[in-house]
């Protein structure tokens, strides 16, 4: 069975992690949750006061951001690829400079590390040299960039709709199975 890490850091965009951690559970795909702090509380400002516990019944296992001796932490530990979503400008920064400092930051550079997926879903606007320049480094190491940007052309109906959409590109971006997200297809072929 796939085993993935997800990670959730303070940005916003919290709903995409609900919706990842939802996808991926209903495709019977472990997964093992890393939320900082900031994170838990930018879940529950948009999200509801009970979207912590509601990710956490939908994932495996659920590790502290402090519990750097977590199992994910070893490269030795076989796990399908990470996740951070979203991925806030401070997680960017430490994951492209290699700053293990806590959980999510040690899972992602062993993701690096060890040549595994990591995929990166950036939330900031507008952004900054230094941003972009972490971007860059993330890149370099072998991170996929993503930013959580919908496909208006799918002209979704809602906004759950488009978070969903967006997960499900970010899991097959993980190349786990088949393709799962809706593709273009132009009117005329």
């Amino acid at each position: 069975m796939p085993r993935i890490v997800l990670g959730v850091s303070g940005a916003s965009g919290a709903m995409i992690s609900l919706s990842l951690a939802r996808n991926l559970s209903s495709m019977d795909i472990e997964v093992d949750l890393v939320i900082s702090t900031a994170a838990e509380r930018t879940l529950s400002e948009e999200c509801g006061s009970d979207a912590l516990a509601k990710i956490k019944k939908l994932v495996t296992r659920c590790h502290p951001i402090t519990n750097i001796g977590a199992s994910i932490a070893s490269g030795s530990v076989p796990v399908s690829g990470m996740v951070v979503a979203p991925c806030s400008m401070r997680s960017l920064a430490a994951i492209a400079h290699g700053l293990d400092d806590n959980l999510l930051t040690r899972s992602a550079g062993v993701q690096l590390k060890e040549r595994r997926r990591l995929v990166l879903l950036t939330r900031e606007a507008p952004l900054m040299l230094a941003h972009l320049r972490n971007m860059t480094a993330a890149t370099e190491m072998g991170a996929i960039i993503m930013p959580p940007v919908p496909a208006f052309y799918l002209r979704h109906a809602t906004l759950s709709e488009a978070v969903d959409q967006i997960a499900l590109r970010i899991i097959d971006l993980l190349n786990l199975n088949e393709p799962c997200a809706q593709p273009w297809s132009p009117k005329n072929e």
